[in-house]
């Protein structure tokens, strides 16, 4: 039996799943947000702080403290809730360089003789003029540092990918990947490496994958087209070797691994390394996990990860779709009253929130640019999304907008 922590910034689809496991006794989210809230207690303190987090834990008197977003992990909270004796689910502040530089993971991928883009780092406008002329079109260009998942862009515009180079104070050329992208999510505890199903989502922020990078705007799983062992090549070939290439150094990674991949004609390739639950894939994975997440996520904090039963998961599938606000990924109009919530549920899809809080009248209003994801499940692909988007456009929410494509051409390769 356990009382949970999740310090979440801004989701709760690991609250959700973390509420359905019988052994979760009490959760509590820091800062949290009306989702969270219909689901435990929200505690309003700053998630990067880690000693006030570090003594909420123990002022609550939790069993394990799991850190969700990527700022507060790179800030070392992690650290300083396990320091205070209290198991966290979460990379420490070395570990989580994976994410927090993508010149770091180059390296330690370049170590361990993982398969990844050719790459330069560069912080000098001659080095990008250099790297941009060596790789060619389409210009793929990285901010070394966080950002939120819009620091990359990938572009035919040579002065577009200048300009943002220029913007950054350090930044990664690569070469581009051709191939389809893949999400790999690993449990790890620093040795054993658990792997969740294979994902993926829509980065760009338009149909027909137009217009810039999102934070992702929708995602689904499983993934009909891929190989049936792709999760375990994946394992074998990039998961293990960096979580062993981290132990090496002295600064094990224990937490979740996010591998974003392509599947090029030459094999696969890791496009970029996350130190937490990634969004929108999370939302349509943990909807069909059916694996206890608490138990298993206590069993990556306490070092008992390969005593831990094989992964189980429902049948059928799941399509997230997020709906935005107006303006993003660039600056997103907030403020707007958000209704038809109850609505969008009654064929049981779910709705996470994101961007979202109350105002003093009590009406639920947007906060952020995306909104909120609604995950529709079904025995298929096809049947998972007409009950996402049956739901979605029940959803009110002034100058919002959503892509019509998340899965499309999935569902249509089951009917074929």
């Amino acid at each position: 039996e356990m009382s949970i922590g999740d310090w979440s910034s801004d989701v709760c689809s690991s609250d959700l799943a973390l509420s359905r496991d019988p052994a979760v006794l009490e959760l509590h989210a820091a800062p949290g947000n009306p989702g969270t809230a219909l689901l435990g207690a929200n505690h309003f303190v700053d998630p990067l702080d880690g000693r006030v987090v570090a003594d909420l834990a123990i002022q609550l008197g939790v069993n394990l403290v799991v850190v969700g977003p990527e700022a507060p992990l790179v800030a070392g909270v992690a650290d300083a809730v396990r320091a205070n004796g209290v198991p966290c689910f979460g990379p420490s502040a070395a570990a989580a360089q994976l994410e927090g530089s993508k010149a770091f993971a180059k390296q330690v991928m370049a170590a361990a003789r993982v398969p990844t883009a050719g790459s330069r780092e560069c912080v000098t406008r001659a080095q990008v003029d250099q790297a941009l002329d060596s790789f060619g079109p389409p210009y793929v260009v990285k901010d070394d540092g966080l950002a939120a998942g819009k620091g990359v862009v990938v572009t035919e515009d040579r002065q577009l990918a200048v300009d943002h180079a220029l913007k950054c104070r350090r930044v990664v050329v690569e070469e581009f990947l051709d191939g389809p992208e893949v999400s790999l999510f690993g449990i790890t505890d620093g040795r054993t490496v658990r792997a969740l199903q294979p994902a993926q989502d829509f980065k760009r922020v338009g149909d027909g994958d137009s217009g810039p990078n999102t934070g992702g705007m929708g995602a689904y799983t499983p993934l009909p087209w891929a190989p049936d062992d792709l999760a375990d090549e994946v394992t074998r070939t990039v998961l293990q070797p960096t979580i062993d290439e981290m132990a090496r150094r002295g600064t094990p990674f224990s937490g979740l691994l996010y591998a974003g991949l392509a599947l090029t004609r030459d094999g696969v390739r890791v496009v970029e390394f996350n130190a937490r639950f990634g969004d929108p894939e999370t939302q349509p994975l943990l909807a069909r996990l059916a694996t206890p997440l608490g138990g298993l996520l206590y069993a990556a904090a306490t070092d008992d990860l390969a005593a831990h039963p094989a992964l189980e998961w429902g049948s059928g599938a799941a399509v997230g779709v997020v709906l935005a606000a107006a303006g993003y990924p660039g600056t997103p109009r907030t403020g707007g009253v958000i209704t038809g919530l109850d609505e969008a549920t009654s064929n049981g899809s779910m709705i996470i929130h994101a961007g979202t809080s109350i105002d003093p009248h009590g009406n639920l209003i947007s906060v952020g640019g995306r909104v909120l994801a609604v995950v529709g499940l079904g025995e298929d692909i096809a049947e998972a999304r007409d009950r996402a988007y049956s739901s979605i456009v029940e959803i009110r929410l002034d100058g919002s907008f959503y892509r019509r494509d998340i899965a499309a051409a999935a569902a249509q390769l089951v009917v074929s």
